[in-house]
């Protein structure tokens, strides 16, 4: 059974898309062990502790310095064994001793088809103002394992989704979530849970 911490900012969609591909059988061999979060009010941690998940909040707010919260974060990760860490809308810089301690077993979900719109600055809806502004037709998300760079581990799984006519980066963000990110993301944790990456 691979052990699954979660790590996110925000509402928590990505965790509940996984949750509930837990739940319907379309994930299998996986367990969410832990659910960590920077923001003591991400709706996340209410969505898991709903479903009876172990969620934890540590906040870079609550340490004198980053070194600090690095290390409060990193034992976090660790307390949980986890075997796959999923960064689910995690809106915190990795400490490089975390991303070499289990190196090959992160996972990040980025909203656009890497390489375009990503790196450094390109989160939220930043990236689909930025694919508004450029004027793709079509735009995506990606999985990937997370390395020392910004979006640049190895692609594990990408989904393509059309830009229309009169999108918002409010809408294009609601679309590419639910034509990709909610369908890849948990098609890779299974994918990793199943030896099959």
């Amino acid at each position: 059974m691979l052990r699954v911490c979660v790590c996110v900012s925000g509402g928590g969609t990505n965790l509940q898309a996984i949750m509930d591909a837990i739940d319907a059988g379309t994930i299998t061999n996986a367990q969410i062990v832990r659910v960590i979060s920077n923001n003591k009010g991400a709706y996340a941690l209410e969505r898991a502790r709903g479903k009876g998940i172990d969620a934890v909040a540590v906040s870079p707010k609550d340490y004198e310095d980053r070194e600090l919260f690095n290390e409060a974060f990193l034992q976090c990760v660790d307390e949980a064994k986890p075997d796959l860490i999923v960064l689910a809308g995690f809106l915190v810089v990795l400490p490089s001793v975390l991303i070499k301690k289990y190196e090959g077993h992160i996972i990040n979900i980025h909203p656009a088809l890497i390489p375009s719109f990503c790196g450094k600055g390109y989160y939220g809806l930043r990236v689909h103002e930025a694919a508004l502004a450029r004027g793709v037709k079509i735009t995506g998300a990606t999985v990937h394992f997370v390395d020392e760079g910004t979006d640049t581990g190895p692609i594990i799984l990408q989904k393509a989704v059309e830009v229309l006519p009169g999108d918002t980066p409010e809408i294009l963000q609601r679309r590419v979530m639910e034509q990709a990110e909610w369908v890849i993301l948990p098609q890779a944790v299974n994918m990793i849970a199943n030896g099959l990456v």
